[in-house]
């Protein structure tokens, strides 16, 4: 749709507008008295969010981030759907689903009576997508900016088979230094340890980040908190319809591999990511739906860098 079109049919004073972003992607770019955001429609994704309370935006995005069809964008809150990870079924489709690379069509905005800001996109069956997924299966993602960012992807499987997948909001958070940067509540948490093998291994203490990371926590039923000391604040990440939650960080020498993130990037993100992954699969049978959740808030702290 044509942003004149987006324009007339949806956009909202004082909270939403439809704008030519990177790479010709039409974005939704939100304004309250709350927050802004930014919302690429190509891919479902937002890209960044800053409440008015903060200085410095939530989510990290990479400046070498790839505005291409065909793909992903490195950064803000990638929706990995209707696989995690590598293709389960070993087709050779593309890591994380065909979401992340799709166009998302706008279902509907609102400006609620909070102040916050409604944004319902979807993603139906189309000739790109129906070759890589045999059910009939639809995506829906309700974004809702205000002092809160809240994402809740539900899936509606509208076939008359079973179905399983798995999926994540795979969220890239911006810190001020990784190494001022640690993660609480997954404390005693079994994980699978994706770079040693897929071992499994519990969690001692609080998350830190010193080297490559790339995990699985499973039976994540709490509050996950990120204690950036650096940007002297923290997030809180409450999820929903979810037991699993990913933890990603590069580090120096995988960031030096990918073209489209700064090689000294790694010291300034981590993703910590809701998710249904590793054994952590959802099941839905005939015209059932599932939705997974993610609320994020960020608050200032006095802690000192």
């Amino acid at each position: 749709m044509q942003l004149d079109m987006l324009n007339a049919r949806f956009a909202i004073d004082n909270h939403l507008k439809f704008v030519a972003g990177r790479g010709g992607f039409p974005y939704a770019v939100i304004d309250n008295h709350y927050a802004s955001a930014t919302v690429s429609l190509y891919a479902g994704q937002v890209l960044s969010w800053r409440a008015k309370t903060m200085q410095h935006d939530v989510l990290f995005l990479s400046d070498r981030a790839y505005y291409q069809p065909g793909k992903a964008i490195k950064g803000g809150v990638p929706v990995c759907w209707p696989w995690f990870g590598p293709d389960p079924q070993g087709k050779g489709r593309p890591a994380h689903g065909f979401a992340r690379t799709s166009e998302w069509e706008v279902i509907k905005t609102t400006a609620l009576d909070t102040g916050a800001t409604q944004l319902l996109l979807g993603l139906t069956p189309n000739d790109r997508t129906r070759p890589l997924w045999d059910g009939d299966i639809e995506a829906q993602l309700d974004i809702t900016v205000g002092n809160t960012l809240r994402l809740a992807l539900t899936t509606h499987n509208r076939g008359n088979e079973n179905i399983e997948l798995s999926q994540a909001l795979h969220s890239y958070f911006a810190v001020g230094d990784i190494a001022k940067t640690m993660v609480r509540g997954l404390e005693g948490r079994t994980y699978i340890d994706k770079v040693d093998g897929d071992r499994q291994k519990v969690q001692s203490g609080a998350v830190t980040v010193s080297t490559e990371v790339d995990r699985i926590y499973t039976g994540v039923d709490r509050e996950l908190q990120i204690h950036d000391a650096a940007f002297k604040r923290v997030i809180r990440i409450r999820a929903e319809g979810s037991a699993s939650a990913v933890v990603w960080n590069p580090w120096q020498a995988v960031a030096a591999g990918m073209a489209d993130l700064g090689d000294e990037d790694y010291h300034r993100m981590l993703c910590v990511e809701t998710a249904n992954a590793g054994p952590d699969v959802v099941k839905l049978g005939a015209g059932a739906r599932h939705t997974l959740a993610a609320e994020f808030t960020a608050e200032q702290t006095g802690v000192r860098s």
